[in-house]
């Protein structure tokens, strides 16, 4: 029997122990999963009630108040919360101290009609009609989605409840402030001269009741009016609440439309409550953190310009490397030095190692403060870590930037040279590195190193069977484009002929045949449509044109009635401008926008902003030509235009060259 005993008391003992290493297990695993998604009310509700099966009310109350700290602007929370309490507190005062904290939050949220039927339904229930009739006061005094039912619910109660029973001194002295003296049969409710006498004084029950009625009319009529502006926004509000899945376009836009909207209205607080009501529903996107922080910023709110910073950086979009850009930016121009170098770093290191625009903002941070070594040792530090990857994509943009840094910066330009230099032994050759190393020679006094940047640009338009790499044809034809302006304007006559028949072998040679293989199969297409056009026409005309039986097609004749062009314009494909910037690089395109896209906070966020070009301080060094366009001018005139054309004294428009867009 002893045995027995022993045996059980050992097995009961066991589960025991297994059961609280479950419990503690499912209590880590909601802990991970709401520090990483906090905005999901529904696992709050769960956890709390798992800790209510437990038995544990501290640890409710412990999760409730984490629950409401991490999603404070939650009217769901907020309403869990309270029906715990309700069912668990029997102090009247301990549950309306509840309510009242969660609606000091959301109280003024379009739907927080939930939270406030809890509360009417609590007051109801204690037959405390002074705090019921207090409550709608309070709703009616604010938009909502059911604010018709509560109005009609108040004239309900009203009706049914003698007026002293309804009224408290709290009560008289808001129906003091809102309501004034009728004078000419205006209502002047802030003239403080003008106040009338509170309700009951000299006046009869049923004249009591109607004025007590009147007053809070007169909140919800308001309210009606500010309703009708904002319900076009609300309306389109198809998902307030928090999911992983993204929002469509149109949702966003509206979050948009409607801050916009709150902001012009210079309410401080419905705008910070309808930014943090936002970042529910658009947690997921750094554009409204950014704006969010912008906006107090500039209302000179510098604790909630932090807190929301903080929040995005640590929780919400930590791992999107604008916020952190962002960050570092932001922190710099509030005299937050360090803050904002560890925000570079944390890019560097964690979130997006080889980033091209956190390398090249974090350098110009640290030139910015005299700090021009570390700038230089930002850039050898992205070169190293990218050299130990295989096929960086972003490791010949860094030896771009840093030779542009170099030369710009420190004005070396034997080290700006260098740099280039030492990238062919590492990447191979691309066009945006020799495009680089064009512009350095072409602003450097002479002698320029045309025979060695010829040799490098033989190498990469020539096609090579041994090469496991060859660049796109466009690259090639437009790499040697550049460099054919570029010994145009420094090279000799040689150089130039060595060039342009290369040019012309590589390029213009197969350009023509393949043109030639369009024109032929565009005559086909053509001859075949003209004869399907003849068929169905059934009556040949004689005026017709091939070009007019297809609207579709260009026409040469386009320029005036009838009249014919007077200079073709001549073919551009062969003449391609240079490139305005190196090749678009992912990456570094992608996250240079945030700085314009709330300068000011109305303004909605635009897409990224382009790259930047390499050399781009340089003045330009030709005008931009004026394009003619063409218009559909009177007969006469275009007579005219034609025969001015003709005349020897007009010159032909010169092209741009490449070096304006930089130089």
């Amino acid at each position: 029997m002893r045995t027995a005993t022993n045996l059980a008391k050992v097995k009961t003992t066991g589960m025991e122990t297994k059961e609280k290493e479950n419990v503690s297990k499912i209590q880590k695993i909601y802990d991970a999963f709401l520090a990483e998604f906090p905005l999901c009310y529904g696992y709050w509700k769960k956890y709390a009630d798992h800790e209510a099966r437990l038995g544990s009310i501290e640890k409710v109350v412990e999760v409730y108040e984490r629950a409401v700290g991490a999603v404070t602007y939650s009217v769901d929370i907020w309403l869990h919360y309270c029906v715990f309490a309700i069912s668990t507190y029997g102090d009247q005062d301990t549950v309306r101290r509840l309510f009242e904290r969660g609606l000091a939050y959301v109280g003024t949220d379009y739907l927080s009609y939930p939270l406030w039927d809890k509360y009417i339904e609590y007051e109801f229930s204690q037959q405390e009609w002074c705090q019921l009739a207090m409550i709608y006061t309070r709703i009616l005094e604010n938009p909502s989605q059911q604010l018709d039912r509560y109005f009609n619910s108040f004239k309900e109660l009203a009706g049914s409840r003698p007026l002293s029973e309804l009224r408290t001194e709290e009560a008289t002295a808001v129906e003091s402030e809102v309501s004034g003296q009728e004078v000419e049969g205006e209502v002047h409710p802030d003239d403080a001269e003008h106040l009338i006498k509170p309700v009951g004084a000299s006046l009869t029950e049923a004249e009591g009741l109607e004025k007590y009625i009147a007053v809070r009319e007169e909140m919800y009529m308001k309210a009606k009016e500010f309703d009708s502006r904002i319900v076009v926004y609300e309306m389109a509000i198809r998902r307030p609440y928090f999911h992983v899945r993204p929002l469509n376009n149109s949702e966003l836009e509206n979050w948009h439309s409607y801050l916009d909207f709150i902001e012009r209205e210079d309410d401080f607080s419905k705008v910070v409550k309808l930014y943090e009501r936002c970042l529910i529903a658009c947690a997921n996107y750094s554009e409204y953190w950014i704006r969010y922080v912008l906006c107090m910023e500039a209302s000179g709110s510098m604790d909630l310009a932090n807190n929301a910073l903080a929040r995005a950086t640590q929780v919400f979009v930590k791992r999107q490397p604008e916020i952190h850009l962002f960050a570092a930016r932001f922190k710099e121009q509030n005299g937050d030095i360090l803050g904002s170098r560890d925000a570079y770093q944390l890019l560097h290191s964690g979130i997006c190692p080889g980033l091209l625009e956190a390398v090249i903002k974090h350098a110009n941070m640290e030139y910015r403060q005299g700090n021009k070594e570390d700038a230089f040792s930002s850039y050898e530090q992205a070169i190293a870590t990218e050299k130990g990857k295989e096929q960086s994509q972003t490791l010949p943009m860094l030896f771009v930037q840093y030779s542009r840094f170099l030369y710009l910066v420190a004005g070396n330009v034997e080290k700006s040279r260098a740099v280039l230099e030492g990238a062919f032994e590492h990447v191979q050759l691309s066009r945006p590195l020799l495009e680089a190393f064009i512009h350095l020679e072409s602003i450097q006094p002479v002698p320029r190193r045309v025979q060695y940047l010829d040799s490098l640009v033989e190498k990469f338009v020539t096609p090579n069977s041994d090469d496991s790499y060859t660049a796109s044809t466009i690259d090639r034809e437009e790499l040697s484009s550049i460099f054919l302006e570029f010994l145009d304007l420094f090279g000799d006559a040689q150089s130039i002929k060595k060039a342009n028949d290369r040019h012309a072998k590589q390029f213009i040679c197969h350009k023509s045949t393949s043109e030639s293989r369009k024109r032929n199969a565009d005559d086909f297409l053509a001859s075949d449509k003209a004869k399907v056009a003849k068929s169905a026409s059934g009556i040949p005309s004689s005026t017709q044109s091939l070009m007019g039986a297809y609207p579709s097609a260009p026409s040469p004749w386009s320029t005036g009635y009838g009249q014919p062009q007077a200079w073709a314009q001549p073919p551009q494909a062969q003449t391609q401008q240079w490139n305005p910037a190196y090749a678009q690089q992912a990456g570094y395109s992608g996250y240079s926008g945030y700085g314009s896209t709330y300068s000011q906070p109305q303004v909605q966020a635009p897409v990224s902003a382009p790259q930047t070009t390499a050399y781009a301080t340089y003045p330009s060094t030709y005008p931009s030509q004026p394009v003619q366009q063409q218009s559909f001018v009177q007969p006469a005139i275009a007579a005219a235009s034609y025969t001015s054309a003709l005349a020897p004294q007009q010159a032909a428009p010169v092209s741009q060259a490449y070096y304006g867009s930089y130089y």
